[in-house]
């Protein structure tokens, strides 16, 4: 594979793998979780930092593992190819639904802005979806160097957007509501209670962090990517929390706590309070090219995944086919096709989905567990060109222990959720094994 990709557009696509709709949608899922203010800000400052400490573990996992599909080649490496083709191939279900997902979001607010008069924006926020990704396919045709810079420009835009949301901060003081909501009072909780209630808190807000693990697909297309990727990472990482802990912090200032557990677009209030009524088609225009960034990322990262299942023959050998300036033409296609799909039958996707997260996050654990067997494989090596985090074991523990944390309270406040996406991964690995033993007889 070329070597294509600077720092500056892993960090681009860092950043764009991770903010994609939930920054504009779960602070409100966090504040009626939280119920009191301290916790909400608790809330995110933890995920913050469980999402540094999973950063710099991915940063090593990176460093040590170099190559294009890593995160289906760890599996591979670490468990087995029949763990490492379920995982991902759950993978490529959820965020081809999420891709879909965002798009009609963004979509939906061109619409709004478009058709202001049009009661049903239904069938032209599906045609615009549609259309958008489609033209980023056809985009990505043109190879990963082309892409990255759509990329790095898209990125751009997205971080301005969230800036220009935490300056509504600073705008003159406007009364958003009639009047400021009462507190209710708060009912009497023991320990039990604070720690069922921080883990509601923390599924939204960790699956609000995660993405960025993601990136150590474009080892194998990064220059001296050892040395670059994980600083890449690690700075994407920071610029993501400080927008976080900025944006959240505008939501409880400018729309109030108790107004937040019951606003509908959090981030239309804010650039209310910025542009007045022009605020709402200002916004949504943003959101609609904000969304392409993330859109963009994921055609770039989840190709990378098939490409590699297909060089470990988990996936016909087809999927590895490459163009000469390097598109990965028959896994784009086809991660392009499962999300047109999905956005043509996405009620059923979208159950798919939910039932999923369960196992994202199991699989996000145990992705970042490799490094103890990386570190073992490597012992009494030494190359200064491999990242080595400090305080290891620590960090990948404390990561390790707070996901496996989120799907105990996943399991906890929706059993069956759980225990259908654990029947989802058997039989993605019957499927392995169903079709090894084809290929054995044939």
């Amino acid at each position: 594979m070329q070597k294509q990709l600077s720092r500056f557009d892993l960090i681009m696509l860092v950043v764009s793998l991770v903010i994609g709709m939930g920054i504009f949608r779960t602070p409100v899922n966090v504040a009626q979780s939280a119920q009191m203010q301290d916790l909400f800000y608790i809330a995110w400052i933890v995920g913050g930092l469980i999402a540094l400490c999973g950063a710099l573990t991915f940063a090593e996992i990176g460093s040590r593992f170099p190559v294009t599909g890593a995160y289906y080649k760890i599996f591979s490496l670490s468990y087995h190819p029949s763990v490492a083709f379920a995982i991902n191939c759950i993978i490529i279900i959820t965020y081809s639904a999420a891709t879909t997902g965002v798009t009609l979001i963004g979509s939906e607010h061109l619409c709004r802005v478009l058709f202001p008069n049009s009661g049903n924006i239904e069938g032209a926020a599906t045609a615009i979806a549609f259309g958008s990704l489609l033209l980023f396919y056809l985009l990505n045709l043109f190879g990963l160097r082309a892409s990255s810079k759509i990329q790095n420009v898209l990125t751009i835009i997205k971080i301005s957007l969230v800036l220009i949301l935490i300056c509504s901060i600073f705008a003159p003081t406007e009364t958003l509501h009639a009047a400021p909501l009462t507190p209710q009072p708060a009912s009497p909780m023991d320990w039990s209670d604070y720690i069922k209630t921080f883990g509601a808190c923390m599924v939204a807000v960790t699956f609000s962090f995660t993405g960025y693990q993601q990136i150590i697909n474009f080892g194998g297309e990064t220059k001296d990517a050892s040395r670059i990727l994980p600083g890449a990472i690690k700075i994407g990482l920071f610029i993501i929390i400080a927008l976080y802990l900025l944006i959240n912090y505008a939501y409880v200032e400018v729309i109030g706590f108790e107004e937040l557990k019951n606003s509908g677009s959090i981030a239309a209030l804010l650039a209310e309070r910025l542009f007045g009524p022009y605020g709402f088609p200002v916004l949504s225009v943003l959101i609609y090219f904000s969304v392409l960034g993330y859109v963009n990322a994921n055609l770039m990262a989840c190709p990378r995944i098939m490409f590699a299942m297909g060089q470990d023959n988990a996936l016909p050998t087809v999927f590895t086919k490459v163009t000469a300036n390097g598109t990965m033409i028959v896994s784009l296609t086809v991660f392009t096709l499962i999300a047109l799909v999905t956005l043509l039958f996405g009620k059923t996707f979208n159950n798919i989905l939910n039932y999923t997260v369960f196992l994202d996050c199991l699989g996000t654990a145990f992705a970042a567990a490799t490094i103890f067997f990386l570190r073992k494989q490597a012992k009494g090596l030494n190359d200064s060109e491999i990242y080595t985090m400090k305080l290891y074991p620590l960090l990948p523990i404390v990561f390790i222990a707070a996901f496996l944390f989120v799907a105990g309270s996943i399991f906890v406040s929706d059993p069956w959720t759980a225990i259908i996406g654990l029947g989802i991964f058997i039989v993605f690995v019957v499927i392995y094994f169903g079709r090894k033993s084809a290929k054995s007889a044939s």
